[in-house]
Parts: structure tokens; C-alpha cells; sequence
């Protein structure tokens, strides 16, 4: 991808961190040479991830996001008039300070809400020592074969202590990489999850800046998400007042949870 402009280059403690301006992608976040997010395509990532987690639940309060860092998890969050409080917890406080500084244009401020908290800690020791529980937990992270600061949070006993942590109708989803190149680190998540919950479903949806497929599993304990249809999870959407998405729908979410697994097209 060509680089227009480069608006910043530098490494925090945990990674090299590039802001740049791709002429194809528009505004972009590339974390050790690794795209994460594009002005063009992120709403193609984020709101797969986050709306059938959130519609599942139905009225979901508190919303609890590890990762996450540039912030567009947390705006697509906020959307849901429901939520009370999302906290984001990201291990990286350099990055999310660069990220109000040079991408509010996309996340649109969304860490000024006043219902966002922001967390700077490890993922694992914050799920390990809360005591609260959330309705929803989304799990952003870079994939599980990527960056190594990313990869401990992809295990069984990760899960299990998330499953602790919710509540009742508590819904978790999480990226997995891509299925079709790494099927064994992506059959280890989905075998783990599927271990613990009730319900685990598995998509996923191409994302051109990335230049293949990304998958997401999610796990609820009394809902099955491929239960839901079109006109019920519209209908959750407009009672939370959530407008204007630009790919999900009730519709999508349908063809979402029909999908093939991925990982069989090798086979």
C-alpha cells in the first residue's frame, strides 16, 4: 500500500507504533508493520465485532473491552443507549494517548464520554482481580499469532475467568485471527471457548486493508446468536438507538451466523 503521509513513527514500551496516511486506506494505525485499522475498512472489523455481541445480550449496562487501544471498539460501544459504562482496558497507555491525539476523527471523541472508563493494565491481571461483572465482553486484540503482548490473553483459563465475570445473559466475542492461514491457533480458541459456554458461534468477514478474512467467535451462556433473525435483531438495534451502521444489520447478522467455517475451504 502506498504511504501518503506519515504522521507519526515511534515505539512505545510494548511496540512500534506508525500513524499513517495509506492513499488507498485513508487514515491508518499499523502496529510492528502490522495494519490494525483503516479510515477506509475498520468499520467492516469493528461493527461485526461488537453489534452481535451486543444485540444477543438485548440491553447490555456495563461492557467491558480488552484491547482495543485506537478507540473505534469503544465508539461502536457507545452507540447502544443501553450501556451504562464501557470499560476499556488496554495495556498500552502510550498508544491510547496517540490515539486521542491523531485519531479522533475516526473514534469521534468517544473516550470523552462519560460513560467511558479507561483502564491502563494487563488484560489478564484486570479480568484476574475485578470483582465486577459485565454484561459484555469484547476481546480486540492483535491476533493471537501476532505481537507477543497480545497472545497470552488467547488461552482456556483467560476465558473461564471472563465467563466468572459476567453476568447471567453474559455474551463474549473475540477476534481470531484468520482461520484460513492459522487454523491451529484459531481451533485452539475455539475449542476452549466452546469448552466453557453454552453457545459458541464462529464468522468471520473479509477486511480488504488486511488482505484476508478475519474470524470471530462468540460465546453466550442462555442465547444462542444464530437464534436471532433479521426483524428481531433490528428491532434491538433501533430500541437502543443505533443508527447509521454502515455494514451491520439484521440482515448481515443472519449470513453471518450461516457461514461456513473458514478453515474447511482448505480441506
Amino acid at each position: 500500500m502506498g504511504v501518503k503521509e506519515i504522521i507519526y513513527r515511534g515505539r512505545t514500551k510494548y511496540q512500534e507504533v506508525e500513524i499513517l496516511v495509506f492513499e488507498e486506506y485513508g487514515l491508518s494505525l499499523v502496529l510492528d508493520g502490522l495494519v490494525q485499522s483503516t479510515e477506509a475498512d475498520e468499520a467492516i472489523y469493528h461493527e461485526p465485532l461488537v453489534h452481535p455481541a451486543m444485540v444477543t445480550h438485548g440491553s447490555p449496562e456495563k461492557v467491558l473491552i480488552i484491547g482495543g487501544g485506537e478507540g473505534y471498539t469503544l465508539r461502536e460501544v457507545l452507540r447502544h443507549r443501553s450501556v451504562r459504562e464501557a470499560v476499556m482496558v488496554d495495556i498500552d497507555g502510550e498508544l491510547v494517548e496517540l490515539a486521542i491525539k491523531y485519531l479522533s476523527r475516526i473514534h469521534r471523541d468517544s473516550f470523552k464520554d462519560p460513560r467511558a472508563r479507561v483502564v491502563i493494565m494487563d488484560g489478564i491481571e484486570y479480568v484476574r482481580k475485578t470483582r465486577e461483572l459485565f454484561d459484555v465482553v469484547i476481546v480486540d486484540l492483535t491476533d493471537p499469532y501476532g505481537p507477543e503482548i497480545g497472545r497470552k490473553l488467547y488461552t482456556e483459563e483467560f476465558y473461564r475467568r471472563l465467563y466468572d465475570i459476567t453476568s447471567n445473559r453474559g455474551v463474549i466475542v473475540t477476534q481470531a485471527g484468520c482461520s484460513f492461514y492459522y487454523p491451529e491457533h484459531y481451533r485452539a480458541i475455539l475449542d476452549s471457548m466452546s469448552r466453557i459456554y453454552r453457545y459458541t458461534r464462529e464468522y468471520w468477514i473479509w477486511v480488504p486493508s488486511f488482505g484476508y478474512a478475519v474470524n470471530y467467535i462468540i460465546a453466550s451462556k442462555n442465547r444462542d446468536p444464530a437464534s436471532m433473525g433479521e426483524r428481531e435483531v433490528d428491532d434491538v438495534l433501533e430500541k437502543n438507538n443505533v443508527k447509521d451502521l454502515k455494514i451491520y444489520s439484521g440482515k448481515t447478522h443472519e449470513a453471518l451466523m450461516r457461514l461456513k467455517p473458514l478453515y474447511q475451504h482448505r480441506q
